[in-house]
């Protein structure tokens, strides 16, 4: 599996994990207490709630850096900095950044670049590519595709960061079982067909969601509304199947995602079934105490491959019955004037 999934990002080694957290934990032990990590501010929530409760109380030094604010990059390093933690698009919000102007500012500073590149995967993006060392993914998604496996997987081109993680995987134990590589086998090779339907759902669902009355702001880079697009554009082949918009209310997306019926309520992404979650109060919920906590009107979509229009149906009840209660509730509450 390691060397099938390094040949999809065009690296020569390949390292493979129990989960993504796992990945990520072993790419932490590449710093020391008191050296720094910029990541980017939106990060997985589990991302966050490790470097901030787990290796923070320990010394390690981070700071949380908004993507509007990474073409700045230079000012936010210094000589103790030894990763940029980046993902494109971002998790839950959506940001993308310029993965080679990072690169290149984070270089200057003598610090490594690693790219999550769960949500677009190597058929829509290659950061070794665009100058990253090493590009980690949470196998779990896209890579397993059907919502039935754990894992994780870092690739990269740099022989000293391969042999250090090769030691530190055998040395902390995070290695995935067998029958788990299998299942990731047989999830890339429908890979590229997957991704051609995600893709291809996503532009409809997103199109479908972008000026209803009852959404207040799409977040997807296909939409060239959207602060990242051309540099998406640039640097992707497409523009993924995760979707996040902003409700009307903190309580109209809590109730939203309960509402519809192919979507399914549940954490996780990238399997063949769509899902719908709440970042808030579940995949995000650690970061509830953050200054860039999730938005609690932000609901996330991981557009599966059903049939697009069933999918826009769906939303489109589960829509049109919040904006129903709404109605009825502000009548309640003030009378109906034209019965007077």
């Amino acid at each position: 599996m390691q060397t099938c999934l390094a040949s999809l990002e065009n690296a020569q080694y390949g390292v493979a994990f129990s989960s993504g957290l796992g990945a990520t934990t072993t790419l932490m032990h590449l710093v020391n207490p008191g050296e720094r990590v910029v990541l980017i501010a939106d990060v997985y929530g589990g991302v966050y709630r490790m470097t901030s409760q787990v290796y923070e109380p320990k010394g390690y030094l981070f700071e949380y850096v908004p993507a509007e604010e990474f073409p700045n990059l230079r000012g936010r390093l210094d000589e103790r900095t030894r990763i940029v933690w980046i993902e494109s698009p971002s998790n839950p919000l959506l940001n993308v950044v310029d993965i080679r102007a990072a690169a290149d500012a984070a270089h200057d500073a003598g610090a490594l670049v690693v790219v999550d590149n769960t949500f677009a995967t190597p058929y829509l993006q290659r950061p070794l590519a665009l100058g990253a060392d090493a590009v980690l993914h949470s196998t779990t998604k896209y890579l397993g595709g059907h919502s039935d496996v754990v894992g994780g997987f870092v690739a990269t081109n740099d022989p000293t960061v391969a042999e250090r993680l090769r030691f530190l995987q055998k040395s902390l134990g995070a290695v995935p079982g067998p029958f788990d590589c299998w299942l990731v086998l047989r999830g890339v090779k429908t890979l590229a067909v997957r991704m051609r339907e995600h893709c291809a759902n996503a532009r409809r669902v997103a199109a479908f969601l972008d000026g209803h009355p009852a959404v207040e702001r799409v977040l997807y880079p296909g939409l060239e509304s959207h602060p990242g697009h051309e540099i998406a554009r640039r640097q992707m082949r497409d523009f993924g199947g995760m979707i996040s918009f902003l409700a009307t209310s903190d309580e109209e997306a809590v109730e939203l995602v309960a509402r519809t019926r192919i979507w399914k309520l549940a954490e996780s992404l990238g399997g063949v079934e769509s899902l719908i979650e709440h970042p808030a109060r579940m995949t995000h919920a650690s970061t509830a105490d953050a200054p860039f906590a999730a938005p609690g009107n932000l609901v996330r979509l991981s557009v599966g491959i059903e049939a697009a229009d069933d999918l826009i149906e769906d939303l489109a009840d589960a829509l049109a019955a919040g904006r129903v209660a709404t109605r009825v509730a502000g009548v309640g509450e003030t009378g109906d004037s034209r019965s007077a």
